[in-house]
């Protein structure tokens, strides 16, 4: 063996051995926008190209790596045939993301990452550079129509599937809420009881009531319990998020049933005063059935006014006559405090006045004499 041939065999024997798939760190000794060279330590250096860092197709490698840096890779091909080793960096990465999904699969760990795209069907998110997927009807506990809120933000998640060869990781946030709510439910019932008055938001609105969140367990407020009043719409009284303090009227089991009628905002406390019966009372015309008028007399306190007291001659039905927002001035002629129910009568006032009328016109009737004087004229004739 010549010295030449011995001095060559000594420098190969001075590299390390590489194969394909190890890991090692580099130095950055050259960058170029498109590609990275780096000493591995080999008698070949290392190529790191754009694609192998990024899936940024665009991504200038100029930005993110620098000469001198070390950076740990993957030996994806020792030789490409023109005796260089290929490297990756965004397979190591994707390799430590795995792994990471993997004992966090296992371990039921709770994840925290940012939404980086909102898909129609869901949210994505990425750990370690591995997209995990989190379908929409895992994202909240309740119904999203629109989860463009997420975009960019933060969640909380678990790993309920990962499938390293088909790439398919799915994530859940829904069981997290879920078991926050059970107790948070659990911390709330054991504090509240009948008779409590508490602050919640409204969460749903219907045609027959509000669902109001307590924190913890949803309220049902009642049409019947939104006011002393009566409420017509729910939605034109209350919007989603707006702040209550409710009454808490029942508890069965979990259901909560809410109210916004406190007692010392009683309309009807002391009413029967007010509203005896030959008092005569003045309101507007709330609303109209085929038997009669609803005469508000104050906010929570209606009478009734049926379609025969309306007036002396015969109605067919009140909106003949009457229509809603109209000024009527009636007497009462019943006021049922059990029932809180007053009876009002057009007719009955109108009779009153005819009454009055009459006997008025029978005193100016009457001729007003002086007995003393017509005896005293009487003796002077004599």
């Amino acid at each position: 063996m010549s010295e030449m041939e011995n001095f060559e065999q000594m420098l190969n024997e001075s590299f390390r051995t590489i194969r394909n798939g190890e890991v090692v760190e580099g130095k950055i000794i050259d960058v170029k926008p498109e590609e990275a060279v780096l000493n591995i330590n080999y008698k070949s250096d290392g190529i790191l190209t754009r694609s192998e860092y990024s899936t940024d197709h665009s991504l200038d490698l100029t930005t993110k790596l620098n000469v001198g840096d070390s950076l740990e890779v993957k030996i994806i091909k020792v030789n490409d045939g023109d005796g260089q080793v290929l490297l990756s960096y965004r397979r190591l990465a994707a390799d430590r993301g795995n792994k990471r999904i993997e004992e966090a699969y296992n371990s039921k760990e709770v994840l925290t990452a940012k939404v980086e795209q909102v898909l129609s069907g869901g949210l994505s998110v990425s750990v370690d550079g591995v997209r995990v997927f989190i379908p929409a009807s895992l994202v909240s506990d309740t119904y999203e129509k629109d989860l463009t809120k997420y975009q960019d933000q933060d969640i909380q998640f678990v790993i309920t599937e990962y499938n390293p060869h088909r790439r398919r990781y799915i994530g859940d946030r829904k069981q997290l809420l879920l078991a926050e709510r059970a107790e948070l439910q659990k911390k709330l019932f054991a504090t509240i009881q009948p008779g409590d008055v508490v602050e919640g938001t409204v969460k749903n609105i219907t045609d027959f009531g509000a669902f109001v969140d307590l924190g913890g367990a949803d309220g049902l407020l009642h049409i019947s319990e939104m006011s002393w009043g009566r409420v017509e719409n729910p939605k034109k009284v209350f919007k989603v998020g707006e702040k209550l303090r409710v009454l808490i009227k029942d508890i069965q089991g979990t259901k909560i049933a809410l109210s916004l009628k406190f007692p010392d905002e009683n309309p009807w406390a002391g009413a029967a005063e007010k509203y005896a019966a030959g008092n005569v009372v003045t309101g507007r015309v709330a609303r109209m059935t085929d038997f009669g008028a609803f005469i508000e007399l104050e906010p929570g306190i209606d009478a009734l006014l049926h379609v025969s007291q309306i007036a002396r001659e015969h109605i067919e039905k009140p909106s003949d006559v009457l229509r809603t927002g109209d000024e009527v001035t009636a007497k009462i002629v019943e006021f049922n405090e059990a029932e809180n129910k007053i009876s009002l009568s057009v007719k009955a006032l109108l009779q009153d006045e005819e009454r009055r009328s009459r006997r008025n016109d029978m005193d100016a009737d009457v001729v007003s004499v002086d007995v003393e004087a017509a005896i005293a004229a009487q003796s002077d004739e004599k």
